[in-house]
């Protein structure tokens, strides 16, 4: 088996914080409704639910793909990095750079991991150059 390179450790790492993240917010909503009085249940209990599933998700993707070195890992792990940018443009026209700058750093890191050369080779190998 190849050797996991620094990049994908990297990858699976930032993608790991970010599954954390979503699950760490599933949860605190969930427990705010169910200790709070939510302005709507049901959209409360969609945004815990969506929470906790987005975050189980990518703690799959980076440890049940990336880190074992599935090649499928790395699609969802770029779509992931691209879905976050409209919420870092979302943070900065809020005037919460204190929370954009770190998402951003985390998402070029982790689009810059997901993408570079050891990690293609690492998950597909010489297939690219066979075809």
């Amino acid at each position: 088996m190849n050797r996991r390179p620094l990049t994908l450790v990297i990858a699976a790492v930032v993608v790991s914080l970010e599954g954390l993240l979503a699950l760490g917010l599933g949860v605190f909503v969930a427990v705010e409704t169910v200790v709070g009085r939510p302005g709507s249940l049901t959209s409360a209990i969609a945004e815990a639910a969506f929470g906790v599933l987005i975050g189980a998700g990518l703690l799959w993707v980076a440890w049940g793909g990336l880190f074992r070195m599935e090649r499928w890992g790395r699609a969802p792990g770029v779509v992931a990095q691209i879905f976050l940018l409209p919420v870092i443009y979302t943070l900065f026209q809020s005037d919460l750079p204190q929370l954009g700058v770190p998402l951003l750093v985390a998402v070029l890191a982790g689009l810059v991991a997901l993408l570079a050369p050891p990690t293609t080779h690492a998950l597909y190998g010489d297939e690219q150059h066979a075809a």
